[in-house]
């Protein structure tokens, strides 16, 4: 069976750099192919070539049995092939058809005619089975409604071959099962799907086979069912990882807390966070977006003033109001 989609020996240098060397991708219709590679390795300028936003220096890029080279997005677009965006573009005081169709706007004469836009934006969540009022205003939807209306953007220009970069970085639980249920639906359809992610899990659910690159390289493709995520990292960093879970911390149970936060408070940003910093330790703070990770850092550091909660410094509290008050205090 012929390719939806072949890339062969794709090169690409920045200022002399090579960026990539020997990339290479093929895609079938209606499959799913993650596409994976530690930071660097040039998943997302293969990704850029193939859209139009770079131009390759060497290498054959067919698509449909026909050798293509695109110069710009709106070719690449135009000729069926999409890409969801892990940062979402969106205009937050737009409503959902109207950022659906920038660009492609309904006309009713001279103006253009916005309920024709919600009109068609239902049918396009109708073949995607997910519930959103085009008229509601895109800045009150969650990051994952936008992203299904990212996809939309997609499949309202007929693409054939949708990229998925990075797509479930902020994503819930749930708003990722949602998600999978679109990506299969739309393999069932025909279309052929690029995963990119470092989410081993997710790869091994929704992927049929695994391309992997290293520093610029293609090095492989596996089965999905076939392969074990010890396989996939051994592609992509080119020998085997022995994977040993740490059961303690390397800091001592009596070391010194340097910093400690109890109930920290802000409007309905943050809300009763409470956590110690011990001396030698490294805490990270994860969470998805709008979790308020970035919130308590402004709090700790006086760029916004807390509503309530209290913080000690070595064990001595500190009244934090402003940046200058948290630089005295030692947090820098």
């Amino acid at each position: 069976m012929e390719a939806l989609l072949s890339m062969k020996n794709i090169k690409k240098s920045f200022s002399g750099v090579a960026a990539l060397k020997n990339a290479e991708l093929d895609l079938y219709k209606g499959e799913v192919v993650a596409l994976m590679g530690e930071n660097g390795a040039g998943k997302s300028t293969l990704m850029k070539i193939l859209t139009g936003i770079y131009s390759k220096d060497e290498g054959t890029i067919h698509f449909e049995g026909k050798e293509v080279e695109y110069k710009n997005v709106s070719e690449s677009e135009a000729a069926g092939i999409a890409i969801v965006h892990q940062e979402l573009n969106m205009m937050n005081d737009l409503t959902v058809a109207q950022n659906l169709f920038i660009g492609q706007e309904r006309m009713n004469g001279f103006f253009i005619d916005d309920k024709k836009m919600e009109k068609d934006a239902e049918e396009l969540f109708k073949k995607l089975n997910v519930d959103i009022k085009p008229g509601a205003k895109i800045g009150e939807l969650t990051v994952g409604k936008q992203q299904m209306v990212e996809i939309a953007k997609a499949i309202s220009t007929n693409a054939k071959v949708i990229v998925f970069d990075e797509p479930t970085a902020a994503l819930s639980n749930s708003e990722i099962e949602e998600l999978f249920k679109v990506i299969r639906d739309l393999r069932e359809k025909g279309a052929g799907i690029i995963y990119i992610s470092h989410r081993m899990d997710e790869i091994n659910v929704i992927s049929d086979r695994v391309t992997v690159m290293r520093d610029g390289e293609y090095v492989g493709t596996l089965i999905t069912k076939d392969c074990t995520k010890d396989d996939i990292i051994k592609l992509m960093v080119g020998r085997t990882v022995f994977m040993e879970p740490k059961t303690q911390s390397a800091v001592p149970k009596d070391a010194e807390v340097v910093l400690k936060c109890e109930n920290l408070s802000r409007g309905k940003a943050v809300k009763d966070v409470s956590f110690e910093l011990k001396k030698g330790e490294i805490l990270g703070f994860s969470g998805l977006m709008g979790a308020g990770r970035t919130e308590v850092a402004r709090l700790l550091f006086g760029a916004d003033k807390r509503d309530s909660g209290k913080i000690y410094v070595h064990g001595k509290e500190v009244d934090i109001q402003s940046t200058e008050d948290a630089v005295k205090a030692g947090i820098g």
